[in-house]
């Protein structure tokens, strides 16, 4: 598959604790990782880069092959790097507090695994149609789903700046995990919560179909995003299944 990614500050924030990356194993297989750190300047930023090193790397020397062995893998990797996230906390007083969210697909020739906490989000656009795989852990997705408010009112809830399950602060580290097919001319999209909040669906979708190349999609809609509010860190990765892979 081929992507394109970009982090930016965004226009309200001084530093960056977004971080982005895609890595290749010993048989060839891409996964892709966001992580947004949580915990200001308790060190947000050491925990995402913590995530997506650690993580990225240890895919580096694997040779995962099928969908149940990639499942398997998330799970223990994300497992232990939660570990070593709150044990970092613990040890230096400057990085109390510090999480992240992470979203990582493990993208196969014809399959892809995606495993997600917190409310960084992946999507997939296929037949000109986006739909949004991961489901935002925090506080107004909860009550939507538990039908406390409605749709309209999840959107300006204050309770979607209240992450409820993250990377850190506790030996919890449940991630949601699943896969999906990947069919020719299909696309994935990865980002963090900076763009959603001032781009719909709609015009993250039209932007990715209309753009020449997915690297221009990523910047317009970086620039985009900025343009509207740009009120937190962006990050934007994008991949392209352009035709069949045998």
């Amino acid at each position: 598959m081929k992507i394109a990614y970009a982090s930016d500050t965004g226009r309200m924030r001084t530093d960056n604790q977004d971080y982005v990356s895609v890595f290749i194993n010993q048989s060839g297989i891409q996964l892709a990782i966001v992580a947004d750190g949580v915990g200001g300047q308790n060190g947000g930023d050491v925990a995402a880069t913590m995530a997506v090193s650690h993580i990225g790397n240890q895919w580096e020397q694997a040779r995962i092959t099928t969908v149940d062995d990639a499942k398997q893998w998330l799970v223990n990797h994300i497992n232990s790097e939660n570990d070593t996230i709150v044990q970092t906390a613990q040890r230096y007083h400057t990085l109390n507090g510090m999480a992240t969210t992470l979203v990582v697909a493990v993208i196969f020739a014809n399959e892809m695994v995606v495993a997600n906490i917190g409310d960084s989000r992946a999507y997939v656009i296929r037949q000109k149609q986006m739909r949004q795989l991961t489901t935002d852990h925090n506080l107004a997705n909860e009550l939507l789903q538990e039908g406390a408010i409605t749709q309209d009112e999840a959107v300006t809830h204050p309770g979607r700046h209240l992450i409820t399950r993250q990377l850190g602060v506790t030996e919890d580290s449940k991630a949601d995990l699943f896969a999906i097919s990947i069919q020719p001319d299909d696309y994935i999209l990865m980002t963090t919560d900076g763009m959603p909040k001032h781009i719909s669906d709609e015009e993250i979708l039209q932007i990715i179909l209309a753009a020449p190349e997915i690297s221009q999609a990523v910047t317009q809609l970086i620039t985009l995003t900025n343009e509207t509010g740009g009120s937190d860190n962006v990050t934007v990765l994008i991949g392209h299944q352009e035709s069949e892979v045998n």
